[in-house]
């Protein structure tokens, strides 16, 4: 037999993680000493603790790893249980290298400070023009929280606009106004050009979309885009910077007119049209 600390050595965990998995029940002693108290395990408990630490690793709860471990749980259900944690996990690692694509725009958009281009800052006026759009709130304007609304929003209206007959006749428009319920969310509408009579229905739960004309712009400054939207920041900060410095003021969110979307994002280009009024 092996004491507590050879057994935590063999198995590669601490002493106080095989006191606690004996205080849970989930991993007894095979033998404890009446006299001293002292504990000591098998060789064959390897196995068992072998077991706990990958199911723990995979995220399993320490109630699920006993229903495991002392075979509660039915093959099929364990299958099912992976399947999710499976799931779980892919998602996370998704969020994670979102998350890694913001803090890289973040670090371009410092590095930039102080010599940020302006020479492809235009400005110019944007014609009315009619669009079909959903509608859906985010909970800010930073990217992180644009992206996982905008993207469904346009898989749904798409789908909803080929359901109805109507094909796009232009690129896609996505247009951004402050949330009537405020705290900093922002309406999000997802557009697209289209030829057809306007009709009321913006909210994805209605099982419709709304049909209306976009206003014109007077004056718009706009700038090029080239690449995923999850990285605009800097391209953003470089108009912000430009209009600040030509004696504009902004008159509210930038357009965001879709090029070209390529099913590489890496590829996509975009036009930014902010709203502009001389200051």
């Amino acid at each position: 037999m092996f004491t507590i600390g050879d057994f935590a050595r063999h198995g590669r965990v601490s002493v106080r993680m095989l006191r606690h998995y004996d205080a849970t029940g989930l991993l007894r002693p095979a033998h404890v000493d009446p006299a001293s108290g002292y504990r000591y395990y098998t060789a064959a408990q390897l196995a068992r603790l072998n077991r706990i630490i990958a199911l723990k690793d995979l995220g399993f709860t320490l109630q699920q790893v006993r229903d495991i471990v002392d075979e509660k749980v039915g093959a099929a259900e364990l299958r099912g249980m992976l399947r999710l944690r499976q799931a779980e996990l892919e998602a996370a690692m998704a969020a994670a290298r979102a998350r890694l694509v913001q803090v890289e725009a973040r670090l371009r958009a410092i590095e930039n400070e102080g010599h940020m281009p302006t020479n492809e800052v235009v400005v110019k006026s944007v014609p009315a023009v009619r669009v079909a759009e959903l509608t859906a709130t985010a909970a800010s304007f930073e990217p992180e929280d644009i992206g996982p609304v905008i993207g469904p929003l346009y898989e749904e209206l798409f789908r909803r606009l080929d359901s109805a007959g109507i094909t796009a006749t232009g690129p896609g428009i996505a247009y951004y106004e402050d949330a009537s319920e405020g705290g900093g969310r922002i309406s999000v509408h997802a557009a697209v050009q289209v030829s057809a009579p306007p009709r009321d229905g913006a909210s994805p739960q209605d099982g419709a979309f709304r049909v209306r004309d976009l206003p014109r712009l007077d004056q718009a400054a706009t700038i090029v885009h080239r690449g995923s939207m999850d990285a605009v920041l800097p391209t953003a900060q470089t108009l912000a910077h430009w209009i600040d410095a030509n004696g504009y003021r902004s008159t509210g969110y930038p357009r965001e007119i879709n090029l070209e979307c390529p099913e590489n994002r890496d590829d996509w280009v975009t036009e930014l049209q902010a709203p502009v009024t001389r200051a």
